[in-house]
């Protein structure tokens, strides 16, 4: 494929909600560009895009696929993204070094709320963007209500500049309100407007050129005049005014039947910008001062590493967009974030599963390099003459965390190593282990995501795991003062043992940790015996006395206690110390602990009732409501152990259309209904 300057390429993020069509859309703009020679189907697994065997399996697109063509002298490098929201980091991804979006919307099911998100997300990255309602053939086709649906759920200002010929069985192709021309077929070839679409028509027109001229004050006010305004005057203001984003074309036609594919190409290449018309970026220089920078190979080199992927015999393999500069084969790169040199061997082009060997990429431009030693997704590559840092990708934070537990020993000494690689792979995936519970954890979007996660782990790094609700890390304490006493005394034949320990245990306010103290006097317990009974105690506290959890928010101190000069030992207190503190334990009232969360829940009004009696089924303590804009923030306080699926529960509740936040708050006793299950649990589970 020729190398094309910055002015010559298109970097376009297809995005909508899963099963609108986009990878089927995609299939046939690459077919009608000459880029693959036969159009491949979602259903076979035999799509450009979907190469990904999980992708294959599951019928639905998991990661971001750059699939570049040429397309009326202009390189258009097409950017498939996942519809699932589980795979929300490919979206942002993928829009972070797109200039441009189309949005894919079923003619069949309108606006859903991935549309709503997706949509969301491109007005916060500021993108130039159409939309284009596909599917024009399926039953229940009807693209008046979904243009309805478009302009009061997403904005008014998406008008069309295409009218669907018939619908569902009865589709034959697209006018051109602009020109009033028909056409229909791939290639697009030209038909007769049927006279009674006229009205239908001339009415679409005068609504877009109203629109329109408002971006050119000379051309408005001979509008408003009544002057009559020529057709390429209205392409002029038309492409002006949907670079500013006050208008946004809306398209129409079919992915999987190539009708309406080659004329979506030529409205990306018209209105949606190049690299060089999007014009200078932002970059931080190495004083830490912000630099403009020109997108033009004479810049210095600034890419950005926006994918990497492990192939099981190629290895890394890292996508980058180049914004500045030209970046070589064979040469050697800057890794600004990790202030690394990096070796470049052979740089390519991607294209879907396949790469083609290029000498090098200029400004604007998508390609793919292996095997970087230090780079992962988000750090940018340069000249360490001229270093300038991009924008990192805003991935979004994990909102459902699993355990993994691996299904063998040789699993277990390969896991956190795949682990680390996957989350590598894939940065809105999290892995850690638990301080409070010792278990790895798994944290991503969704189940869909853990699972798709768990089965790249067994076939790229040949590691099998289990995933498992995590363990909730409960503490124990007392809530009275009380003293223990225990004589450790024993006598075989030769020395005996000895240790004798008198302690006293006090609750502490919540949060204050663990102390221990000594209060010895006269040296009844001598000096060098007093840190084995700190260990002893220590030991024991980390396997309480109700569910064998860690005790808490309390104060041991050793005051008295009487030794064997002969007999005493070491390991006498520490055994002394051990019993004492599980007798005062015992006799101090001991309760249950949990991890109390704050939660903020985000969801459209409609929903607050449904949310608010869901919580309350969660042990959940409401504490205030913020309408704003449509939408309510509703704080709580709830149980981790209540909460542990709640991302999944709330999609559920809300379609998908709510959010929440997840922060440690505190700890508190279990209720007693509550602590009696968790207690039975822990002791079948201790027989086992």
């Amino acid at each position: 494929m020729q190398q094309s300057g910055p002015d010559k390429i298109r970097n376009v993020a297809l995005l909508s909600h899963s099963g609108a069509g986009k990878t089927s859309l995609v299939e046939a703009m690459l077919f009608n560009a000459g880029a693959i020679n036969r159009m491949g189907t979602v259903a076979d697994g035999t799509t450009a895009s979907d190469h990904d065997p999980d992708e294959i399996k599951h019928k639905i697109s998991i990661n971001v696929t750059v699939l570049p063509c040429m397309w009326k002298n202009t390189k258009i490098n097409l950017l498939d993204t996942p519809g699932y929201p589980d795979f929300v980091g490919e979206v942002r991804a993928a829009l972070r070094v797109a200039e441009g979006a189309v949005i894919v919307v079923c003619a069949a099911s309108g606006v859903e709320v991935g549309t709503e998100q997706v949509w969301d997300h491109a007005s916060a990255a500021k993108l130039p963007r159409l939309i284009f309602v596909n599917k024009m053939d399926r039953e229940n086709a009807n693209f008046a209500s979904t243009l309805e649906q478009i302009q009061s759920k997403l904005s008014a200002r998406c008008l069309p500049i295409q009218i669907p010929i018939g619908s569902q069985k009865d589709f034959k192709g697209i006018v051109d309100i602009i020109s009033g021309k028909a056409y229909a077929g791939a290639p697009a070839k030209e038909i007769e407007v049927p006279a009674a679409m006229k009205a239908d028509i001339d009415s679409a027109r005068e609504k877009l050129i109203e629109a329109v001229v408002e971006i050119d004050d000379e051309t408005m006010t001979r509008y408003l005049d009544g002057g009559e305004i020529k057709t390429e005057e209205i392409y002029r203001c038309l492409k002006a005014s949907t670079l500013a984003g006050a208008v946004i074309p809306v398209l129409a036609g079919s992915g999987l039947t190539n009708n309406g594919a080659a004329l979506l190409l030529d409205a990306i290449i018209e209105y949606l910008p190049s690299p060089a018309a999007a014009g200078e970026f932002k970059a931080t220089g190495a004083s830490g001062a912000e630099e403009s920078v020109k997108p033009a190979n004479e810049s210095p080199l600034a890419a950005l590493v926006f994918k990497t992927t492990t192939d099981p015999h190629v290895g890394k393999i890292s996508y980058f967009r180049v914004f500045s500069g030209v970046f070589s084969s064979n040469s050697q790169v800057w890794n600004v974030n990790k202030a690394a040199l990096e070796r470049i061997g052979q740089v390519s082009i991607p294209h879907g599963k396949t790469q083609e060997t290029a000498n090098q990429i200029g400004a604007g431009d998508i390609g793919v390099v292996v095997k970087l030693a230090n780079t992962v997704s988000g750090d940018t590559l340069g000249v360490k003459e001229h270093a300038l840092k991009l924008a990192p990708i805003d991935y979004p934070s994990p909102i459902l965390s699993k355990a993994v537990h691996p299904k063998s020993k040789a699993d277990l000494d390969k896991m956190s190593s795949g682990l680390a690689r996957i989350c590598e792979e894939d940065p809105s995936l999290k892995s850690q282990r638990e301080a409070d519970t010792g278990e790895l954890t798994l944290g991503g979007m969704g189940d869909t995501h853990l699972e798709i996660a768990a089965s790249r782990l067994q076939r790229k790094f040949g590691v099998e795991v289990l995933l498992e609700a995590p363990m909730v890390p409960y503490k124990e304490t007392i809530t009275i003062p009380v003293e223990a006493e225990y004589k450790h005394k024993k006598q075989t034949g030769g020395h005996g043992q000895y240790g004798h320990v008198l302690i006293r245990m006090e609750p502490l306010p919540p949060g204050s940790g663990f102390e221990f103290a000594e209060k010895i006097v006269g040296g009844s317990v001598p000096k060098n015996y007093i840190p084995a009974v700190d260990k002893g105690i220590k030991e024991a506290r980390l396997e309480g006395v109700i569910a064998g959890y860690p005790a808490v928010d309390m104060r041991v101190t050793l005051y008295d206690g009487s030794f064997h000069p002969v007999d005493s030992s070491e390991m006498a207190f520490k055994i002394a110390s051990i019993q004492a503190f599980k007798k005062g334990m015992q006799d101090g009232s001991p309760v249950l602990l949990e991890p109390i969360m704050n939660i903020t829940v985000t969801v459209p009004d409609s929903f607050t009732g449904d949310i608010i009696g869901d919580l309350n089924t969660k042990r959940a303590r409401v504490s205030g409501m913020n309408p704003s804009h449509g939408l309510n923030v509703i704080q709580a306080q709830a149980p981790l152990a209540e909460i542990q699926r709640y991302a999944v529960d709330l999609r559920s509740m809300t379609q998908g259309r709510g959010t929440f936040t997840v922060e440690f708050s505190h700890y508190e006793p279990v209720p007693a209904i509550v602590a009696q299950k968790i207690i039975g649990q822990q002791k079948s589970a201790a027989h086992q």
